[in-house]
């Protein structure tokens, strides 16, 4: 590892050490099949069980090609990736999941894309294997993402994906605290890919994405790169303002016609209840938008290294 690999390949693992031993044994035969010098970078994203012993055994049997980053605690898999992406050497990085529903024996077939000239690959699952829940959910996210952002993804949930070495130094250079890296790719790509990939049900453990998770990493890809959310919230306060206006001139033509009289209190309460949601939802979209801001200016460390496990140069 004296001199710079031509493919990085990017794992984070968290809590995966009934995957990590199947994973070593497809995916260094692949590696050592394509044809290029390469190396793998594993993130211990602050596993609770054995992965880090796992991983530190790997790197004693090919110490020639693997590095890990040890994490003090658990930043999240986009960090975990952005840490490796500071420290690739390749010209060709791929990244992947440790939990094997993404074949590491796909690999080449991003690189022969990459080969053809493109400088982002991006994988798309073929036959999922997942539950009918998170397959519905994902299309329902990635059809919001669709609807309100210019970022073009077949399937956004996919880890497996190429990128030519200027797209990772881009990324990095742009400090992105809370991001979505596929997306922010996709972003700075002047010829972009995707290609079928084929989808395994996962070998052991558990999925680390909850639903509040996919949730949250969807909000952060729509307020990360587009403004639509204040657009549309500002399209439905002008509106609610209009009818309010309306309203307003109905009741005081009533009082005025009619005279004063008893009866549709609750409903003057529905639609101040109504309008104070709104408000409400407007207060929190603009809070986000602030509280990223705020995470970029405060400029503070996004995650620790607590070691890195490289052989010397």
């Amino acid at each position: 590892m004296s001199t710079a690999p031509e493919l990085s390949v990017v794992i984070p693992v968290y809590n995966e050490a009934l995957n990590l031993p199947l994973l070593f044994s497809r995916l260094y035969p692949v590696l050592d099949g394509v044809g290029r010098t390469y190396e793998v970078i594993f993130t211990n994203d602050g596993s609770a069980d054995s992965s880090l012993e796992l991983l530190k055994a790997q790197f004693e049997k090919r110490r020639d090609v693997t590095r890990v980053i040890d994490f003090n605690a658990n930043y999240g898999q986009h960090m975990a990736i952005m840490a490796a992406f500071e420290r690739v050497r390749g010209q060709v990085i791929v990244t992947l999941d440790a939990d094997l529903q993404n074949p590491p024996e796909e690999i080449p077939k991003l690189l022969a894309l990459i080969d053809t000239g493109h400088d982002y690959v991006g994988g798309f699952r073929l036959n999922r294997k997942d539950s009918l829940f998170r397959t519905v959910a994902s299309r329902i996210i990635n059809g919001v993402r669709r609807s309100t952002t210019s970022i073009e993804m077949t399937d956004q949930g996919c880890m497996l994906r190429a990128y030519k070495r200027p797209i990772i130094e881009a990324i990095v250079r742009s400090g992105a605290n809370n991001t979505f890296i596929p997306a922010l790719a996709y972003s700075f790509s002047g010829n972009p890919t995707e290609v079928g990939v084929k989808h395994e049900e996962r070998h052991a453990g558990v999925s680390n994405y909850s639903l509040y998770s996919l949730i949250r990493l969807n909000f952060d890809l729509i307020t990360g790169f587009s403004l639509a959310p204040l657009q549309i919230f500002t399209m439905i306060s002008m509106a609610c303002a209009a009818g309010s206006f309306l309203l307003m001139i109905v009741l005081a033509l009533r009082r005025l016609i009619l005279g004063p009289e008893e009866g549709g209190l609750f409903t003057l309460f529905g639609i101040l209840f109504f309008l104070i949601s709104v408000t409400m939802v407007g207060i929190g979209l603009i809070g986000e938008y602030v509280g990223r801001t705020y995470q970029v200016v405060r400029v503070r460390q996004r995650y620790f290294v607590r070691q890195m496990i490289e052989a010397p140069e």
